[in-house]
């Protein structure tokens, strides 16, 4: 064989190569796909200050993906979902309101999980001895607590004080919050005698005072469950943000604020 005619075949072959690793790439079986775009994730509002340090941590890590949140209500939130309001992944404080999610086809169970724990705590404003006991309830002029219809804390506070005793007694006296953040705000400012909140809300101010923590067998357990909306608009920076709340990493970040793991 000439020289000519090896230069000849050798050229062919390196375009043929190349031909096939541009079709490779086009159809991401060659290469890893980059992971770009903007993620919604609707979250329960007591998840605000973990979920902001976990969404700094992913975004170095995957620079050209954004991630924006919408906090509130677990309820309202479930229901905004359902509506049809932008989001990508849902973070819920009642396996309730995200059970609803998954029976109107939202959310599928294999893209599920159920991701934390928390604790419910009776708080008063710092220095103030008015509320020193669930049972020093009775004598408060103002108790904050998130609406138990839409709000999973409230929900836990109604059930918790059905249990032992008090809530019909207390009826009278309740101010009704939109989160538990709200709640928190309510008692930090000396608004209100005394409120209901999650243990990680308590533990993030230094205004309020843990008095007494709910016993367990007051209300039903404090779950958190996570999944992945199946209308997502960016399924694939979804899927690896959900993956990494399942992380070591982003675990770590959610003992810190104090939630139980899983």
């Amino acid at each position: 064989m000439s020289a000519r005619r090896a230069l000849g075949i050798l050229g062919l072959l390196m375009l043929f190569m190349t031909a096939c690793g541009n079709e490779s790439a086009a159809d991401g079986s060659g290469s890893e796909e980059t992971v770009e775009g903007t993620i919604t994730i609707s979250a329960a509002a007591s998840l605000t200050d973990a979920m902001n340090e976990i969404a700094e941590k992913f975004m170095e890590e995957y620079p050209e993906v954004q991630v924006d949140y919408n906090f509130g209500g677990s309820g309202a939130l479930s229901q905004q979902i359902i509506q049809g309001a932008p989001a990508d992944l849902f973070l819920s404080a009642s396996g309730e309101h995200f059970q609803t999610v998954m029976d109107e086809g939202c959310i599928d169970a294999e893209n599920s999980t159920e991701l934390l724990r928390n604790e419910l705590v009776l708080i008063a404003p710092d220095g103030n001895d008015s509320v020193t006991s669930f049972e020093g309830l009775r004598e408060a002029e103002q108790i904050a607590m998130g609406t138990p219809e839409s709000v999973p804390a409230g929900a836990y506070g109604a059930e918790a004080l059905e249990s032992m005793g008090m809530m019909e007694d207390l009826e009278g006296v309740f101010v009704y919050a939109e989160d538990v953040r709200a709640v928190l705000t309510y008692v930090e400012t000396g608004n209100v005698d005394a409120g209901l909140v999650y243990r990680t809300d308590a533990e993030t101010s230094d205004k309020v005072e843990i008095i007494e923590t709910a016993p367990a067998d007051t209300h039903d357990p404090i779950v958190y469950p996570a999944g992945m909306i199946n209308e997502s608009q960016n399924p694939q920076a979804a899927e690896k943000f959900y993956d990494y709340l399942q992380s070591e990493e982003a675990l770590e970040v959610f003992k810190d604020y104090g939630f139980v793991i899983e």
